[in-house]
């Protein structure tokens, strides 16, 4: 069924990383509404969404990054995606 796409365990685990973050997003905001913008560092008024956008988005670009410089493993570059995450949840 789902053979055009070569389904791998980390292909998987990233799908449900996204997914499960946008679920705790909407159980979030159903729970505290308004979405909660506030203005950071960057100088943006942002929201919770639009802080999980720029987490994925420099997410992504640390790991290409990394394996554009460094190659294997990815263990580092996770952690300075999580870093990054919590970065721009507490300031962006």
């Amino acid at each position: 069924m789902l053979s055009w796409m070569a389904w791998t365990w980390p292909t998987a685990l990233l799908f449900v990383g996204i997914f499960s973050s946008i679920g705790v997003l909407i159980a979030v905001e159903l729970k505290f509404p308004g979405g909660h913008p506030r203005r950071g560092v960057l100088g943006l008024t942002t929201t919770r969404g639009d802080r999980l956008f720029i987490t994925l988005l420099g997410a992504a670009y640390i790991f290409l990054a990394w394996l554009g410089l460094m190659g294997n493993p990815l263990w580092w570059p996770l952690l300075l995606s999580v870093g990054w995450g919590a970065f721009c949840f507490w300031k962006v």
